[in-house]
């Protein structure tokens, strides 16, 4: 396995415990958005960063999804 699917398996879990859901519901919620693909490509900048700030871009990146996005999520 590479190491951004590595990282992104653990973001994507340790996201799940911060919002306190599981990993398949944030998955499907980032499907749902069109942000699944984006996130994992941003391996680059969140492995290096404290995961904490990962999370707050994630949440910046929903809000502005939501904002643009007509269908209730």
């Amino acid at each position: 396995m590479s190491k951004p699917s590595e990282f992104f398996i653990y973001l994507i879990e340790r996201y799940a415990a911060y919002k306190k859901t599981s990993a398949d519901k944030v998955l499907a919620f980032w499907d749902e958005l069109g942000m699944t693909d984006f996130i994992y490509d941003m391996y680059e900048i969140y492995h290096s960063e404290r995961l904490q700030n990962a999370f707050d871009d994630i949440d910046s990146l929903i809000a502005e999804r939501r904002k643009t996005n007509t269908q209730p999520v």
